[in-house]
């Protein structure tokens, strides 16, 4: 089947473009996914949406045919999710010392995201240079998790089909609604997870925040670093929590205001190895984390916690 009637509706331009319904985005990207499109369509639908924006309906679509399609991983109790795709550019890419203090209070932590990037320092590397686990199947997840350790796993090993839409951007110069939804991947049986979700505009956050109160999703929710879903370490972002859809204000912390009186002392080069001995200098405790990492793992613990007190809540009710 083509997806040519789905292409009529959405690339009618800014203002004339009309949004899918759930199903028919789900259809549609399923197809795309399966392979089941010519390089002209998946090319014509990423151009498409590139200029119509993606509304929730779709976003909603688009994941539910994504998650059927991904390996399933199945933490015993609530786990953070952290997507990893835009890497460093200026400043580290400090995504593993994230996971990594998280890990350290017996939080299970999943970092996704390409292990490659042409230009762009990724996480994936940061993992290799500090001899954290690269997981290869859902079993080397909970062997790493049960270590108390912090695990990456490579997109085109948690979702293939996800990947090679993903790579479409080499092609033709342009992210895609794949890079929308990655960030909003849970491959977590029964959705048991904390989603750390980031945006680079304002306007995604609006987005991204009407997303996650329809979808009904726990996630914290902030104004990433080059990308990445870490608290710039220059300034504390504002970070809203999400559980089961509910913005928590006794969670959640309001970005921080005036100017820093003292910077944090960060690695100068940013290459991965250079990042990697700075992240284990912080982890034991040579040098101090950067104060706003250390503000987000925190509201991320009380996240966690509240998460988890729910669903016991739910299991004795």
């Amino acid at each position: 089947m083509s997806i040519a009637p789905y292409i009529k509706e959405i690339g009618r331009g800014k203002e004339g473009a009309r949004s899918l319904s759930i199903e028919q985005a789900e259809d549609l990207m399923a197809q795309v996914l399966d392979g089941r499109v010519s390089d002209l369509e998946v090319g014509a639908f990423a151009m498409a949406m590139r200029i119509k924006g993606e509304s929730t309906e779709e976003l909603l679509g688009f994941l539910r045919a994504v998650h059927q399609r991904c390996l399933p991983i199945s933490p015993e109790g609530p786990a953070v999710i952290l997507p990893s795709y835009n890497g460093a550019r200026k400043l580290p890419n400090l995504t593993a010392l994230l996971a990594l203090l998280l890990a350290q209070n017996g939080t299970p932590v999943l970092v996704h995201g390409p292990s490659n990037d042409p230009g762009r320092v990724t996480t994936a590397f940061v993992f290799r240079d500090l001899g954290l686990p690269i997981a290869h199947s859902a079993e080397d997840v909970l062997h790493g998790w049960a270590r108390r350790e912090p695990v990456f796993m490579a997109t085109e090993t948690l979702c293939p089909p996800l990947a090679r839409l993903l790579d479409v951007r080499w092609v033709i110069g342009l992210r895609n609604p794949g890079h929308t939804v990655a960030k909003l991947l849970d491959p977590t049986l029964g959705g048991r997870s904390l989603r750390v979700i980031n945006h680079t505009h304002p306007e995604y956050g609006t987005a991204l925040t009407a997303f996650l109160q329809r979808a009904g999703a726990s996630a914290m929710l902030l104004r990433g670093t080059e990308g990445e879903p870490i608290a710039d370490p220059r300034r504390s972002p504002r970070l809203d929590v999400f559980l089961r859809g509910e913005w928590r204000a006794d969670l959640s912390a309001p970005a921080q205001e005036g100017v820093l009186t003292e910077l944090p002392v960060l690695p100068r080069s940013i290459d991965a190895a250079t990042t990697a001995v700075y992240i284990q200098s912080v982890v034991s405790g040579e040098k101090p984390a950067p104060g706003p990492l250390t503000r987000q793992v925190d509201s991320l613990h009380r996240a966690v916690q509240a998460l988890a007190g729910a669903a016991v809540h739910e299991l004795t009710a």
